[in-house]
C-alpha cells in the first residue's frame, strides 16, 4: 500500500483479462481509497492485526458511504416524525431492519466484486430489455425525486442556522457536483468519509437531551403498535416509510457499482463485509440516537402529534436542550443532505452509463467520461431548481418518497435474489439454503406491508383485526409458496451441488459469453403480477398522501 498504509505483493498472478466482465477499463488497476492503497499486483496474505487493520482501512467506504447516505434528509425527516409522533415506541423496527440490510447490501458487494458489472447491467442481461427497463426507469424517477428532498433538507437546515436559502442551495449543489468532477476516486471518498465522520453529530445531541437508556432498550427490543385502532394506517404508512428510507433501491445500485469502481476483488470480500457491518452500525445508532432525543425533546409538549419538518424537530431541541442541540441537530441534517446527494447521484450516473454503455468511473476525468458527469451533474442542477421553485409542495415529496421507495423494494429485492442465484453470474459465490430463505421471507413481509398500506388507502377506518388478518392470509400464501418452492426443488432434476473451492479468484466470464437463462413461466406470471401488483399500490400511496397533505 501507498498513502496511510503500505502492502507489498509479490506472489500468485493476478486472473487473466479475457476472463473478466469489467465493462469500464478504469474499474481494473490499484485500489486506492481514501486511508489507504492496495497494488493490483498485491496477493500477499495478511497476518497479524496491524496488516488486517491496514488493509480494513484500504478497502472502507463502500459499505460505510451506502450507510450513512441512508441516513439522509428523508430519514431525518421520518426518524424525527417517528420519535415526535410517537416517542420510542417504533425503535423495534430498527432491530428488524438490522438483518435485511446486511443481506440485502452484502448480495449486492458480492455482486460487485465478483462480477466487475452494475446492478443494471446485470439486471439488463440476464432478464432481458423489458425488465431493464422497468428496473433503470424506477431507479432514475425515484432517486430524482429522493434528491430533490436532499436538497429540501439542505434549504431546512440553512433556514435554521440563519443562512440565505438561494445562496445555500447553489453552494450546496457546487460543492457536491465538483466533489465528484475532481477526475481522482481517491479525492472523491476522502470527502465522503469527511462526512461520514459528520454524522457522529448525532452522539453529543442524544447526550445533551439524555433519554431514558432502560425505556430506548425496551421500546428497541419489544414491538409496539401506538396510537390504537384509529391511527393504524397513519402509523402503517409511516412503517413502511421507515422501511423505505432504511433500506432503500438506489441502496443497491449504488453499492454494487461503488464496489466496482473502487476495484474491489473476491479475495478482499470479508473486509469488505467488515466495512458494511461498521455502516450498519453507524445507521442504526444514528437512527435510533434520533428517534429517542426526539421524543424526548417533544414529551410533554404540545408537539406530540404534530410533526412538520427537520426545521421544526431542531427547534423543539433548542428548547428543550438548549441553543447548541439545536445548531448541532441542523449542522448534522446539512452533513446528511449532501452525503445523501452524492450516494443518490452516483447510483443514478452509474446505472445509466452501465446499462448506455457510456465510460462511468470516478478514475475519470470529465474529458473522457462526458455523459457519466453530465448524469450526475444534470440531476444535480435539476433538484437544486425544483427546490428553489415557489410553491413546490416540499413537504409532500419528503414524506411520498420515502414511503414510495418502500412499496418500490420488494421488485428490487426479487431480482437481487434472482441474480445471486445465478450460477453463469456468481459461479461459486451463489446464494445458499439460508440466504435464499432469508430474502425469500423478507421479500414476503415487503409485500404484505404493500398489502396492508394499500387496504389502509381502501379503507381509512380498517381495524387491527382486519389488519391482523391481512397479515395472517399474507402469511398462509407464503407457506402455500415456500411449499410449492420446494416440492418443485424436490421433484426437479437435482443441479450438481456449488464447488466454492478456489472462489477467491473466481471472477464472472464476459457477459456475452453467458448462457442465457431459461425464466419458466410460473416465474414470468408471478415477476408480472408482482410488478402490476406494485404499481396499483404505489398509485394509491400517492392518493394516500395528496389526502393526507390537503387534509391539514
Amino acid at each position: 500500500m501507498t498513502d496511510t498504509t503500505t502492502v507489498t505483493a509479490t506472489t500468485a498472478p493476478t486472473i487473466p483479462a479475457p476472463r473478466a466482465a469489467v465493462l469500464d477499463d478504469a474499474h481494473i488497476g490499484d485500489i486506492k481509497g481514501a486511508l489507504g492503497t492496495i497494488s493490483l499486483d498485491d496477493t500477499t496474505a495478511r497476518h497479524g492485526l496491524s496488516a488486517k487493520l491496514k488493509t480494513l482501512l484500504a478497502i472502507i467506504g463502500p459499505g460505510l458511504i451506502v450507510m450513512v447516505g441512508d441516513n439522509d434528509a428523508g430519514a431525518f425527516a421520518t426518524y424525527g416524525q417517528a420519535g415526535q409522533n410517537y416517542s420510542t415506541h417504533l425503535l423495534w423496527t430498527l432491530l428488524l431492519l438490522i438483518p435485511v440490510l446486511y443481506v440485502n447490501q452484502e448480495m449486492v458487494l458480492r455482486l460487485g466484486a465478483v462480477t466487475g458489472v452494475g446492478h443494471a447491467r446485470l439486471i439488463l442481461e440476464r432478464f432481458g430489455k423489458f425488465w431493464g427497463a422497468f428496473s433503470v426507469i424506477d431507479l432514475f424517477l425515484l432517486n430524482a425525486l429522493t434528491l430533490v428532498t436532499e436538497f429540501i433538507g439542505i434549504t431546512l437546515a440553512a433556514g435554521y442556522l440563519g443562512l440565505p436559502k438561494v445562496a445555500s442551495v447553489v453552494l450546496a449543489a457546487a460543492i457536491i457536483i465538483a466533489s465528484a468532477f475532481t477526475g481522482s476516486f481517491q479525492r472523491f471518498e476522502r470527502i465522503a468519509i469527511a462526512l461520514c465522520a459528520g454524522s457522529l453529530l448525532l452522539i453529543p445531541i442524544y447526550f445533551l437531551v439524555h433519554p431514558k437508556t432502560s425505556q430506548m432498550a425496551h421500546d428497541f427490543l419489544v414491538p409496539n403498535m401506538p396510537g390504537g385502532a384509529g391511527e393504524l394506517s397513519t402509523v402503517m404508512l409511516l412503517i413502511i416509510g421507515i422501511v423505505g428510507t432504511t433500506v432503500a433501491p438506489w441502496q443497491l445500485f449504488f453499492q454494487q457499482s461503488y464496489v466496482i469502481d473502487k476495484r474491489i476483488t473476491p479475495r478482499f470480500m470479508k473486509y469488505e463485509k467488515a466495512d458494511l457491518v461498521i455502516g450498519i452500525a453507524v445507521v442504526v445508532i444514528g437512527a435510533a440516537a434520533m428517534m429517542g432525543f426526539t421524543a424526548v425533546a417533544f414529551a410533554g409538549t404540545d408537539g406530540v402529534g404534530q410533526f412538520t419538518d427537520a426545521a421544526g424537530v431542531a427547534k423543539g431541541l433548542a428548547d428543550h436542550a438548549g441553543k447548541v442541540a439545536g445548531v448541532l441537530f441542523a449542522i448534522a441534517l446539512l452533513d446528511a443532505s449532501i452525503i445523501g446527494a452524492f450516494a443518490v447521484s452516483l447510483s443514478t450516473a452509474y446505472a445509466i452509463g452501465d446499462v448506455l454503455g457510456l465510460k462511468h468511473s470516478l478514475h475519470r476525468g470529465v474529458g473522457s467520461a462526458k455523459g457519466f458527469y453530465a448524469v450526475y451533474a444534470g440531476l444535480v442542477g435539476l433538484a437544486a431548481v425544483i427546490v428553489l421553485i415557489p410553491g413546490s409542495p416540499l413537504g409532500l415529496l419528503t414524506e411520498g418518497v420515502q414511503t414510495l421507495a418502500g412499496v418500490l423494494l420488494p421488485s428490487a429485492s426479487v431480482f437481487l435474489l434472482l441474480l445471486c442465484n445465478d450460477r453463469e453470474v456468481l459461479g461459486p459465490w451463489v446464494n445458499g439454503p439460508k440466504t435464499n430463505a432469508f430474502t425469500a421471507a423478507v421479500v414476503g413481509v415487503l409485500v404484505t406491508l404493500s398489502v396492508i398500506l394499500t387496504a389502509a388507502v381502501l379503507f381509512p377506518d380498517i381495524s387491527a383485526g382486519t389488519i391482523l388478518q391481512i397479515m395472517a392470509a399474507c402469511g398462509v400464501i407464503g407457506v402455500l409458496a415456500a411449499g410449492y418452492s420446494f416440492t418443485r426443488r424436490r421433484t426437479a432434476t437435482k443441479e450438481d451441488p456449488v464447488d466454492r473451492t478456489g472462489r477467491d479468484d473466481w471472477r464472472m466470464p464476459p457477459l456475452e459469453t453467458l448462457t442465457k437463462p431459461v425464466m419458466s413461466t410460473a416465474r414470468k406470471i408471478g415477476m408480472g403480477a408482482l410488478r402490476s401488483y406494485l404499481l396499483v399500490a404505489m398509485i394509491l400511496v400517492i392518493v394516500k398522501i395528496v389526502q393526507v397533505a390537503l387534509s391539514q
